[in-house]
């Protein structure tokens, strides 16, 4: 007995129902971009895996998808090699190429290789899949869509301004209500560091900063800790594990914190304008809040960091993220380019759009009606006209198989076809069509013109 086929845990088939609605929030995402003055790029599915490691932190390095040399991919390595030899060591032998973690990182090395061509500002967005090897959860695959804008070449704060309003342009037309687009800065976590005597360990501290509100702040504490932080280094930043008030006033809060640190006022003053900004041109439905225990492990961020939180009816992580990235392109040779980006995560978008029920009913892939095979003749009859209505962009079809009239209306039960036409001897006497609504059951005889106008 053949062994029943699977996919990988963390990736998943789409229906044709659910490419739809992948689909419809493809067409929001992109319409959005577009009108902010964004324009497509595409790169590889997998790069040269010196491109990827060492851009994303301990944790991001060991989630990437290394991709096995080609042929014989042992044959360079002696046997007293494969002896001696580590598995990270190993891997840098047998795997030159891997999957792209994310969407920046290849943007950054596409700006470099191709800086000739580019006029800067450069504004780009990016929809195209990326991999990592985490642990499959509740919105949380394997292989999944990321909807990436960034603009390098520019350091002004605009930028960040509007990439908050295209967040709130794109959830809006969504119908997606009570989203939360948070924001912090690197330099005010890079000040709390100096402020507290731990400099040295500004990754760490802000690694385990990100997951307060997962594992709690005990739990932050407990990983600072053991990460090699004070406790009384800790106990300095206490306030910020209870940090409440308006935007406005937790920005005085982190001016008296901060006060001694150089970098860390600069990060204040640049959340400072951003959120006044956003604040005196309004928002149409989301919510711009300062999330001071917001720190995104990515070494590259820089500036401003973003994260979007889904409705709070909705138990779902991050549903976006992103932030300015000032020498990521300095890695790939390209020095004071600064860029800032986001991205919108495509999958959890959907589910949270499921679960709220937010879909419009017109969203479908299915065809607007069905022709009904009654022989050779009507056939024919019917693929003039179906023809004519493809070719105005309205999606028809023509059963194949002259059989069982109700095996026919059957199959456009199935994929929920709204309309069914019927073409005998009798409509092809008369050069009309019987229309039949498959929802109410109403059964109209109709000339071309009126069946184009009922299907349109």
């Amino acid at each position: 007995m053949a062994q029943k086929p699977s996919i990988p845990k963390g990736t998943r088939d789409f229906s044709p129902a659910e490419v739809a609605k992948r689909h419809y929030i493809i067409s929001v995402i992109k319409s959005n971009f577009e009108k902010f003055g964004f324009q497509p790029i595409e790169t590889p599915s997998f790069e040269n895996s010196e491109t990827l490691i060492g851009k994303y932190g301990e944790e991001g390095d060991r989630l990437i998808f290394k991709i096995l040399n080609s042929g014989d991919f042992l044959d360079k390595i002696s046997g007293e090699e494969l002896q001696i030899i580590n598995a990270k060591q190993l891997t840098g032998k047998i795997s030159e190429k891997a999957l792209r973690y994310d969407l920046t990182v290849p943007f950054a090395r596409y700006v470099v290789q191709h800086q000739s061509e580019i006029e800067f500002p450069f504004k780009r967005y990016q929809i195209q899949p990326v991999w990592r090897a985490d642990r499959p959860q509740k919105g949380r695959f394997r292989e999944f869509f990321q909807c990436d804008a960034d603009v390098v070449g520019s350091k002004s704060l605009w930028q960040e301004v509007e990439l908050v309003q295209l967040y709130d342009s794109v959830f809006t037309q969504l119908g997606l209500q009570g989203v939360t687009i948070k924001i912090n800065n690197r330099k005010i976590l890079s000040g709390i560091a100096e402020v507290i005597g731990a400099k040295d360990k500004l990754i760490d501290f802000t690694v385990a900063l990100d997951k307060l509100d997962k594992i709690g702040e005990d739990g932050v504490k407990k990983e600072m800790i053991e990460k090699g932080i004070l406790e009384s280094a800790i106990e300095k930043v206490q306030p910020l594990f209870n940090f409440t008030g308006t935007i406005s006033e937790k920005i005085e809060k982190l001016s008296f914190l901060l006060a001694e640190s150089t970098e860390g006022m600069r990060g204040v003053e640049e959340l400072r304008f951003i959120c006044d900004k956003v604040t005196n041109l309004g928002l149409t439905q989301a919510i711009l809040d300062l999330d001071v225990t917001l720190a995104r492990g990515l070494n590259y961020y820089t500036g401003a960091i973003f994260e979007v939180a889904a409705p709070k009816t909705v138990s779902m992580g991050s549903i976006g993220g992103g932030g300015r990235y000032d020498d990521l392109t300095g890695i790939f040779g390209l020095k004071d380019m600064s860029g800032v980006g986001i991205s919108f995560g495509l999958d959890r978008i959907y589910l949270v759009l499921e679960e709220l029920n937010l879909f419009p009913e017109t969203v479908t892939s299915t065809s607007k009606a069905l022709f009904i095979n009654y022989g050779e003749k009507e056939a024919f009859y019917s693929m003039q006209a179906i023809t004519k209505l493809r070719n105005i962009g309205i999606k028809v079809e023509l059963y194949p198989d002259n059989v069982k009239v109700g095996k026919q209306f059957q199959h456009a039960d199935k994929r929920g076809i709204p309309f069914a036409v019927i073409v005998g001897e009798s409509e092809m006497n008369v050069g009309k069509f019987a229309l039949k609504n498959l929802i109410s059951g109403e059964q109209v005889l109709v000339d071309f013109e009126a069946l184009k106008k009922a299907l349109l």
